[in-house]
């Protein structure tokens, strides 16, 4: 889909999701991280490592096609985006912690991303594939996501006031355009869409499953409070599936339609096991009582 919409309207629109980010972000999200070191580790060690890992255990269980396959291997490299803060505002979660997780989880991917990507790509494409997404692309990654993160941060600590003003019209923007992409891309492949949901449904949604539990589990396990663990399970489960598109579409990056499908489909199918997992893990906090949170560093979480 090479037009003016994926050459020029994608690359800006993902910068404006991202300066919208920035905006929301300040330096002490990241001194957070100082706070809950054993928190941050084990998401961090979620998102990097066991994601990816586990992610092609399943691609390769399922043994999907090799476009549909990197694509998968997108999604599970795409770190938490604003959606997972919203739904861990909704079921208790520490969005704070969140936020935190996002800024860190978003300066990572920069690296992270290319690198899974075209390990990959290699595999499941071979030698000879060729591909938008070389290491000599991070470059332009780093200008399309750090730079605007950066941009918004400063807004924010210079003129609060403007970064108060743009965050409503920035969203707008962003959601706008992105829309439209999204929807040349969904017209274009219209005739393969109920295909891609036969070839991809079931492992997104194991995967999804998957990151979810993962995300909230392990961090239990590790003796961290259920609102941080919340927090976690919402970042690491819900991953930016509007960036994965970008980076599969854009011309300048991977410029393959079918290396989006996955994340298309994960788009629509994490806002319903999100929600489940919430109503389930607040639940659960309900009959357990309060006492069940009190592992919090930060003290007495229930009244937070």
């Amino acid at each position: 889909m090479d037009s003016w919409l994926t050459t020029v309207g994608l690359p800006v629109a993902l910068g404006v999701v991202m300066l919208g980010l920035g905006l929301g972000l300040a330096t002490e999200d990241f001194r957070r991280v100082l706070t809950y070191p054993k928190l941050v580790l084990v998401a961090l060690g979620c998102q990097v490592l066991l994601l990816p890992a586990a992610c092609f255990g399943l691609v390769v269980a399922f043994d999907l096609e090799p476009e549909l396959a990197v694509g998968m291997m997108l999604l599970a490299a795409s770190p938490g985006g604003t959606t997972a803060n919203l739904y861990s505002h909704l079921f208790g979660g520490h969005v704070a912690l969140n936020v935190t997780l996002t800024a860190v989880n978003s300066v990572l991917a920069v690296v992270t991303l290319p690198v899974v990507v075209n390990l990959s790509a290699a595999h499941f494409l071979g030698d000879g594939a060729s591909i938008g997404l070389q290491f000599d692309k991070v470059l332009q990654v780093f200008a399309i996501v750090l730079v605007p993160v950066a941009v918004g941060m400063l807004l924010r600590a210079r003129f609060p006031g403007l970064a108060g003003r743009l965050t409503g019209p920035v969203k707008v923007v962003s959601v706008v355009v992105l829309v439209a992409v999204v929807a040349g891309a969904v017209l274009k492949e219209r005739a393969n869409i109920g295909d891609y949901f036969v070839a991809v449904g079931a492992i997104v949604l194991v995967f999804n499953v998957l990151s979810l539990a993962a995300g909230y589990g392990l961090p239990r396990l590790a003796g961290v409070g259920r609102r941080e663990a919340i927090a976690a399970g919402m970042e690491i489960g819900i991953h930016n599936s509007t960036l994965a598109i970008a980076v599969a579409i854009s011309p300048a990056l991977l410029n393959n339609t079918r290396m989006a499908v996955p994340a298309a489909v994960y788009g629509i199918t994490m806002f319903f096991t999100a929600a489940l997992f919430g109503v389930l893990v607040t639940r659960r906090r309900a009959t357990e009582g309060a006492p069940a949170v009190s592992g919090d560093p930060g003290g007495d979480v229930s009244r937070r």
